[in-house]
């Protein structure tokens, strides 16, 4: 059995507690958070913009604590589920790793590269496992896209596009601040930045032009430029003002024998154009949220257990799904090309 202690009992959190509840061999035996009503089981606040709202919850047999310091002192704790605000990602993880716990962190892996790598260094330092949750790969559109990209049965990866565009959160606090949440760009983007990292590899030069709030990009698009001419990755991301605007996201991904098409307003799975004219529906599996969720941390948990590092879920990748998205907000303040480096 793999225990796990959860930090932070906001929306991730809760999502993450449920889909715990799917999984064998794993049993959330602690949770961390400061407001003691959620400790008692009153999650009647927690709310997102997708995904079951909060109940009130039986915790009845689960350790509970207002310091993580003293979860991690509980020695039944194998691995720690960090939730917690962007901005408090850091701290916990690098004390749970020096504690000899495992570690999964909530997306994005940090707001700041300089906390991120010193993530990276104490995960390497520790000999724990430490993952970060960018859930979007365990989708069926994007997992639809995955496979295909690691089977290679539509040929060569050509390029793709990626739309990500809700109304303003106005539920998050301090939404568009770069030392608490990121704004779009680390709240939504983020997860895009991770995706197009996973299928092609870092780029070489990213150029993006976007409207700015308070200093924030608010709203984006991006060219993301590789040593390849005929690789064109492109992105929009953002947020708008008009609350009436549900949440999208979707793809367009060229291969070199089919198009894949996305668009999850349009409530239809992913469409196939194929080389010789044809539109393709190909049959998927149907899932809730909490599945999904399930299906990501059954990844993380495997690879605890077995010792072999998930690729999807690895803290290098989400290090530079960070890089690639702070390139971006350069690029749109200085409104020019800009490198991305190491």
């Amino acid at each position: 059995m793999l225990n796990i202690g959860i930090t932070g009992l906001g929306f991730m959190g809760m999502m993450h507690y449920l889909a715990y509840q799917k999984l064998e061999g794993v049993k959330v035996v602690a949770i961390c958070e400061k407001l003691t009503e959620r400790l008692k089981g009153d999650w009647t606040k927690i709310k997102g913009n997708f995904g079951p709202q909060g109940t009130v919850m039986d915790l009845s047999g689960i350790a509970t604590y207002t310091e993580l310091s003293e979860m991690l002192a509980n020695p039944d704790i194998d691995m720690v589920d960090v939730c917690l605000p962007p901005s408090g990602h850091a701290a916990a993880v690098i004390a749970a790793l020096d504690a000899g716990k495992h570690v999964l962190s909530e997306k994005p892996i940090s707001l700041k590269i300089a906390e991120a790598d010193a993530m990276v260094a104490a995960a390497k330092r520790s000999g724990k496992s430490f993952q970060v949750a960018h859930v979007l790969p365990f989708f069926v559109s994007h997992g639809f896209v995955l496979d295909a990209v690691r089977s290679g049965r539509y040929g060569k990866l050509l390029g793709g596009h990626f739309n990500r565009v809700i109304s303003d959160p106005t539920w998050i606090a301090n939404f568009y601040d770069m030392e608490t949440c990121g704004g779009p760009l680390l709240d939504l983007h983020i997860h895009d930045a991770h995706f197009i990292r996973l299928l092609f590899g870092m780029p070489k030069t990213v150029q993006s032009v976007g409207r700015l709030r308070n200093g924030v990009p608010e709203y984006f698009s991006s060219q993301f430029l590789y040593d390849d001419p005929n690789l064109v990755v492109t992105s929009i991301s953002g947020a708008i003002g008009q609350q009436g605007r549900p949440f999208m996201h979707g793809y367009e991904v060229h291969f070199e024998k089919a198009t894949l098409l996305h668009e999850s307003f349009l409530g239809a799975p992913p469409t196939v154009l194929t080389a010789d004219g044809k539109v393709e529906k190909p049959e998927l599996p149907g899932y809730d949220e909490i599945q999904v969720f399930a299906n990501e941390l059954k990844e993380a948990t495997d690879a605890v257990k077995s010792g072999k590092a998930s690729e999807i879920l690895d803290g290098v990748l989400a290090r530079d799904a960070l890089s690639l998205a702070l390139k971006q907000m350069e690029a749109i303040k200085l409104r020019q090309p800009i490198s991305i480096g190491d």
